[in-house]
């Protein structure tokens, strides 16, 4: 199914979601930390750190910081890869897959109330 936005439309979707996260006072994460989060939990693993860089179009230090700031909040969780001791292994989390779920849920409501 697809759905037909007008560009305000759009933007006003966005917005919408963005303020009910905001009022939620849930994780407070950036654009680049909330692609990366999208992308871990949207694509289908293994996600190295290296893969997510290429991907995402930054540099590994950038994406360590990402993930350091997710970390912490348990979004996400890293571990070496045991075959090869240089890779990142980034897994996924229960906490990290409710709060996706919670985003797409949003999503979905926000859209419910756009005007046709």
């Amino acid at each position: 199914m697809s759905v037909e936005l007008r560009p305000l439309q759009a933007l006003s979707l966005w917005h919408e979601v963005m303020l009910a996260l905001v009022r939620e006072g849930g994780a407070d994460l950036s654009a680049r930390q909330t692609a990366i989060l999208l992308t871990i939990y949207l694509e289908a693993p293994p996600h190295t750190v290296r893969g997510l860089a290429r991907k995402l179009g930054v540099t590994k230090p950038v994406i360590t910081r990402a993930l350091d700031t997710m970390g912490k909040l348990d979004l996400v969780a890293r571990k070496r890869d045991p075959e090869d001791r240089r890779n990142v292994i980034v897994q996924r989390t229960v906490k990290g897959a409710l709060a996706v779920e919670r985003l797409g849920d949003l999503v979905v409501e926000r859209a419910r109330e756009i005007p046709r």
